[in-house]
């Protein structure tokens, strides 16, 4: 595919990743290293992750935000948009670590749709996704300490998922569907494609934001806490 973005963007996307990178190890040396540990593992890889994507903003959102579930205490004044806010981290995680296997799973493969190696990529990434969070719904909720979240079947975890996953992409397929037709889509081995789908992952969490927010009125959602 063809790339038409700015050479300035290059050194952009590798300090950010480089950022990125580093705000994962932080987040992870903090909970593992310093033992901050939360009530399960599910919270704790929501944080892990979450820096992958807002790189060091994860930190700014961790240390306001995460440290707190590794205390006995819940936060249960938590406002309903801050709750939100943090309930769509576990789609934007589960999105992150889902282009890392897709992207390249689909690439050795050589995995086309209509001649196109974007489909199936868009396609294994909703699957992945779909699953972890069925997972997360179906475990983190047991665990959680902050009261927001009922027992959900497997059905209903999977069901919160699809519906989570759908809103969230009408922001990331939305964001790669603009680059790939205005000739913006870098090759997959250059350092702006990961930058690229790093920003779309954010757009997807601000499309799905109300799909969460609507879960958790619902008792569907978990704050990651």
């Amino acid at each position: 595919m063809a790339s038409a973005i700015p050479d300035w963007l290059t050194p952009v996307a590798w300090t950010y990743i480089a950022l990125s990178l580093l705000s994962t190890a932080f987040i992870a040396a903090d909970i593992y290293l310093a033992r901050r540990r939360h009530h399960s593992v599910a919270p704790e890889l929501v944080w892990v992750t979450s820096a992958l994507y807002l790189g060091p903003f994860a930190i700014l959102a961790y240390l306001s935000r995460g440290r707190l579930g590794s205390s006995t205490s819940a936060d249960e004044t938590m406002p309903v948009t801050d709750a939100t806010a943090l309930a769509v981290l576990p789609g934007g995680g589960a999105s992150a670590v889902a282009h890392l296997i897709a992207v390249p799973l689909v690439v050795a493969v050589g995995w086309t749709i209509a001649g196109e190696a974007m489909w199936p990529m868009i396609l294994v990434i909703a699957v992945l996704v779909i699953i972890m969070l069925a997972v997360y719904g179906y475990l983190a909720g047991r665990g959680s300490s902050t009261g927001n979240a009922r027992w959900l079947s497997v059905g209903a975890a999977t069901t919160a998922a699809i519906f989570t996953v759908t809103a969230f992409d009408i922001g990331m397929v939305g964001w790669m569907l603009l680059l790939y037709y205005n000739s913006a889509m870098p090759p997959v081995t250059e350092g702006t494609f990961w930058f690229l789908m790093q920003v779309g992952v954010i757009i997807g969490l601000a499309t799905g934001y109300p799909a969460v927010m609507w879960l958790l009125r619902r008792n569907q959602a978990v704050v990651p806490t």
